[in-house]
């Protein structure tokens, strides 16, 4: 009744509509509990005219209905918010009194109104408020509607006080009853109240910690995409919706992933669907760094793409998230650097050509050339090869066609050779230089190009030991592949450096301050050979510490 009653204070009538029972005002909740007796006394009231209208006539039952008229009237008049909590309790006992009027008044008609006392039972236990007096005025006060009339008519037996004594000890069942689910109630209301608050709690939180997520992501320069298992978009910052208009077709409004501008490294070839960043992501796959360009002619932009899975609590893959970053600017200026050392390779590669020839005609010409001259045109000739041998590999690693030619050697050779050659350069520099090799190891690979190698990495292992060490080559075969390791105790290189040390032109902070000479060339060339042999080159470092390489390849 508490859903399907309101009660209309401003209009003064009961309107039957949904709402629930504690939205409404305390006086509204007095009258409503009041309303079920009261409508019962009304019934009771219609039967007995219907049925038994002399009792219309006995002045207790009249008391009764004028009674129950007064009782509604002070739930509805009284302002209750007013007084002490608690007070509109007198309702419930003043109904025990109106019913033990009505009881004695309708006895010659409907003998089980004392039954009516339900209600009032039912308020008092369902109030939650003194729960032990309540269970108490439960069972005296039915008891009181029966024995106080027996008591003041004087007709007194042992037998009528306990033939009817069913009705207060059901009254007190139905008031314990009452009150054990009220209890429950009330606890579960607590508990939910105090959900409630940790939700409220929570999802300020979320929502202040949803705020931030937003600026942040709408402050950064990257483009976030998130999407779902099933590939629909979760989320996406206002970068990438720049980049998402970048790589619309002129006169698509929602263009779908097979339209969108999305080209390979050569600017013209489209990328296939299937092989697309978000595709990639949308299948599950995680990647870093995979660069294309969007959009078309001259308002092309290069974007690396990395994209990471997202799992459920099961593992199961429950969506991706993908970055796009912006690198228009880094690869210009990479290809701009490219064309710049082909060019300036090109030039010297002419008058190097040149000195080597002419150097060669001198050296031809044992007649005409005095003895004292021919050691300074061999250096001459020297320098230019390996001058012109240097020019050569940096255009071939450049455009990515460096070419070696295997055959079957013995590499432990090639290391003795090598760090015989650096033993001068070593006693010069106090560095204290061995080589732990086996007596033979063989491996098909290009010798002159392995030796390049080797040179390197001792050559290397020496100058970056400016205040001496020691500095190991060591030789070893790991199943199918040679491996070699050339160690030092020289200054050694940080985090940064290490992930730049192979880029060409790259040298470390520390030796940009120092007087050792380079160009930051031979690593990057080193790499290049090492990758031509299907191999591959590791270095582990540390400041003042000293550095490790580690070349592996195929045997």
């Amino acid at each position: 009744m508490s859903r399907n009653v309101t009660w209309d204070l401003s209009s003064d009538r009961i309107l039957f509509f949904r709402r629930p029972f504690h939205e409404y005002s305390l006086r509204g909740r007095v009258a409503l509990s009041q309303i079920p007796l009261s409508i019962t006394a009304g019934l009771t009231a219609v039967l007995m005219l219907l049925f038994f209208p002399v009792t219309l006539g006995n002045p207790l039952f009249v008391a009764f209905l004028a009674s129950q008229v007064v009782i509604l009237g002070m739930c509805y008049l009284t302002p209750w918010e007013r007084l002490p909590f608690g007070s509109f309790l007198v309702i419930p006992v003043l109904d025990f009194v109106s019913i033990a009027l009505g009881r004695e008044g309708g006895q010659e008609g409907l003998t089980g109104i004392s039954l009516l006392a339900v209600f009032p039972v039912i308020w008092l236990c369902a109030s939650g408020l003194y729960p032990r007096a309540s269970l108490l005025v439960s069972f005296l006060a039915p008891l009181g509607i029966i024995w106080v009339p027996l008591f003041l008519r004087g007709d007194i037996s042992g037998q009528d006080l306990a033939r009817i004594l069913l009705l207060p000890v059901m009254m007190l069942g139905i008031g314990v009853s009452v009150s054990v689910l009220t209890l429950s109630m009330v606890r579960q209301q607590r508990d939910l109240e105090e959900k409630d608050a940790q939700l409220r709690l929570t999802l300020k939180e979320s929502k202040r910690q949803e705020g931030l997520l937003n600026s942040v992501l709408e402050t950064v320069h990257l483009g976030v995409l998130a999407v779902d298992a099933d590939g629909h978009d979760v989320l996406m910052n206002r970068k990438q919706r720049e980049n998402h208009r970048l790589a619309t077709p002129p006169g698509h409004d929602d263009p779908n992933e097979s339209q969108l501008l999305v080209f390979q490294p050569d600017r013209t070839t489209k990328v296939p669907v299937e092989e697309r960043p978000v595709r990639r992501a949308v299948l599950g796959e995680s990647f870093t760094d995979n660069l294309v360009w969007l959009g078309s002619g001259s308002g092309q932009r290069a974007i690396t793409t990395s994209a990471r899975a997202m799992r459920d609590q099961d593992g199961a893959f429950a969506g991706s998230v993908i970055v796009f970053s912006d690198v228009t600017d880094l690869v210009n200026a990479l290809a701009a650097k490219d064309d710049f050392v082909a060019n300036v390779s090109h030039e010297f590669r002419t008058p190097l050509t040149s000195i080597l020839g002419y150097a060669e005609l001198l050296l031809d010409d044992s007649d005409g050339v005095p003895e004292s001259h021919r050691e300074p045109l061999l250096i001459i000739r020297r320098n230019s090869e390996r001058l012109l041998g240097l020019v050569s590999d940096l255009l071939a690693s450049r455009s990515g066609q460096l070419i070696v030619s295997p055959q079957a050697v013995n590499v432990a050779e090639l290391v003795r050779a090598s760090v015989s050659a650096a033993l001068p350069r070593a006693a010069a520099s106090k560095v204290r230089l061995r080589a732990d090799v086996p007596e033979r190891l063989e491996a098909h690979v290009d010798s002159g190009r392995m030796s390049q190698v080797l040179d390197n990495l001792v050559s290397n292992a020496i100058k970056y030991s400016p205040d001496g060490g020691d500095v190991v080559v060591s030789l070893d075969s790991e199943g199918q592949d040679v491996v070699c390791e050339v160690r030092d105790t020289g200054m050694g290189m940080s985090d940064k450096d290490q992930a730049e040390v192979f880029t060409k032109f790259f040298r470390t902070g520390n030796v940009r301050n120092t007087s050792i000479p380079g160009v930051g060339l031979g690593l990057s060339i080193t790499k290049a050979i090492v990758e031509a042999h299907g191999g591959s080159i590791h270095l582990r470092s540390a400041p003042g510490e000293g550095t490790t390489f580690t070349v592996r390849v195929p045997a």
